[in-house]
Formats: C-alpha cells, structure tokens, sequence
C-alpha cells in the first residue's frame, strides 16, 4: 500500500511541477515586449504593374 502512496504522490507532485513550468513559461512570454513588424524590404507598387 506504501509504494501506490508513494506512486501517487510521486504523480501529483509531476503534474503539480508541469503545471507550474507550464505557467511560467506562458508568463515570461507574456511579459516580453511585442517586437515591430517592420519589413526590411519595401517594393514600390503602381497602377500600371497591375
């Protein structure tokens, strides 16, 4: 009866840990900044290309 205790806390604890690096990751990625979505290159369109 010992080790399925042991085994399942040894499985609450893994999910317990999941979770939290789960939310962690979601935080720091929430916290850094949007990068801008500049293009490096720009093309000049006309009417006549079309």
């Amino acid at each position: 009866m010992s080790r399925l205790l042991a085994a399942a806390l040894t499985v609450v604890a893994a999910t317990a840990l999941a979770v939290g690096a789960a939310l962690g990751i979601v935080a720091l990625l929430e916290a850094t900044p949007d990068q801008p979505n500049t293009p490096l290159i720009t093309y000049e369109h006309t009417d006549e290309e079309h």
